[in-house]
């Protein structure tokens, strides 16, 4: 039986992350979980959760269904003592260093795939890192292309064609390349990473009403339209622009795999309504497979017993579905 080898980052040491991969391991998987972080700190967490921790060191040679109990850390040290809740940017280097093994690993085969607890932003600019976050980073680090943001609860999916971005800005992004490049990745990735043979895609419009018919904006015509129709005559299924205070309900939805928003609060806020909590980001567009929580780093919970670790579990149960569906499916 294959058993998929997923690393977990545990983000910033200072927030959930540690917190929430103690948690994780007390179920059984089938699948290799690996915990990347400072192993002194992971082991503290358990003990201040009061949770039963075996830790083992990761072994590359070793690779056997996760055991409830027991956690396999790739030692990354901190470079300072981590105080639950208290941000220090001398720790910054550590997080990308896990970043760093994690997504390499992913590319070298080492691992199926890398699960990303959250990290603070704020703290790794700060210390001098040009880092946007993580989809951003991990495209740079694959030489990706264009990463597409796709953010997922049950069975309903939205994926973003801008992402961190100020919503002046938002506008000038939405070129008919990007728009043209983020649809033919989503469409590929949906077959590649969840087997759907032809892709139903719903894209949203950029401006209230669809723009209605250019007297509230003209990017639906002179942008998202001419997209469609060349994309559609090329095979694929999409349709569009769609009205975005109407695209949510019941029975648009169940037309659609996908939902493509503009920006990232057009389809966010009603994922999250959806599934805050449960729900799991998916970066589309790189060689590699990456999940992630729909969360940030909850500095206030760390350490409290308080935190939720329904999105890791989340987002590390997909990673293991689609490791396990594609290895199923064979070359």
């Amino acid at each position: 039986m294959y058993v998929p080898r997923i690393i977990i980052t545990s983000g910033e040491p200072a927030g959930i992350g540690p917190d929430t991969c103690v948690m994780l391991a007390q179920m059984d998987w089938p699948a290799d979980l690996v915990v990347a972080g400072d192993v002194a700190l992971l082991a503290a967490t358990a003990g201040v959760l009061h949770l039963p921790l075996r830790i083992v060191e990761y072994d590359a040679s070793q690779a056997a269904a996760h055991v409830a109990g027991t956690l396999k850390v790739l030692d990354v040290p901190t470079a300072r003592p981590v105080t639950a809740g208290e941000l220090d940017p001398r720790n910054a280097a550590y997080v990308i260093k896990m970043l760093e093994r994690a997504c390499d690993g992913c590319s070298n085969g080492e691992f199926a795939a890398m699960v990303t607890a959250p990290v603070q932003k704020s703290t790794l600019m700060d210390a001098g890192f040009a880092f946007t976050g993580h989809t951003e980073y991990l495209a740079a680090r694959t030489r990706a292309a264009l990463p597409v943001m796709m953010l997922l609860s049950g069975e309903l999916r939205v994926a973003l064609v801008t992402t961190h971005l100020a919503l002046a800005d938002v506008p000038r992004a939405i070129t008919r390349a990007r728009l043209m490049a983020t649809l033919r990745i989503v469409h590929t990735d949906l077959q590649r990473h969840f087997g759907i043979a032809a892709p139903r895609i719903m894209v949203l419009g950029l401006n209230p009403h669809a723009g209605e018919s250019g007297h509230l904006g003209r990017e639906e015509i002179d942008v998202i339209e001419p997209v469609l129709h060349e994309l559609q005559c090329e095979g694929l299924n999409v349709r569009g622009p769609v009205p975005a205070d109407t695209a949510f309900a019941p029975q648009f939805l169940a037309s659609a795999d996908v939902v493509v928003a503009m920006y990232h609060d057009q389809g966010l806020p009603v994922l999250k309504h959806v599934g805050f909590g449960n729900a799991v980001n998916v970066t589309l567009g790189l060689p590699i497979l990456r999940t992630s929580v729909d969360h940030g780093t909850a500095l206030s919970l760390a350490r409290t017993g308080k935190a939720e670790a329904g999105s890791l579990r989340a987002a590390f149960a997909l990673a293991v579905n689609l490791t396990s569906t594609l290895a199923d499916a064979g070359p």
